[in-house]
């Protein structure tokens, strides 16, 4: 079986979306795992929400697919930057 390469893209772009929410979420929030669930739950709103937005705007093409690649790269992600910051 071989992977549309869009989907590659979406994967990528969630790894990197994954770190930076992570952060984010590490920083604003008193506990890592308050910070897991929630940059995962954002992880998620933005993947779909972006679907969404190709949807009703027509800018781009809806594809669920594309939003379960970014939450797939999102996963690995959040956890090197998990592992960074409960290690360091």
């Amino acid at each position: 079986m071989k992977i549309a390469q869009d989907k590659w893209k979406h994967f990528y772009v969630g790894i990197v979306m994954g770190i930076v929410l992570q952060a984010a979420a590490a920083w604003l929030l008193p506990s890592l795992l308050w910070a897991v669930i929630a940059s995962l739950a954002g992880s998620i709103a933005i993947a779909y929400g972006f679907e969404l937005f190709s949807l009703y705007t027509g800018k781009g093409h809806y594809e669920v697919m594309d939003a379960i690649a970014s939450v797939l790269g999102a996963i690995p992600g959040i956890a090197m930057a998990w592992t960074y910051q409960y290690y360091a």
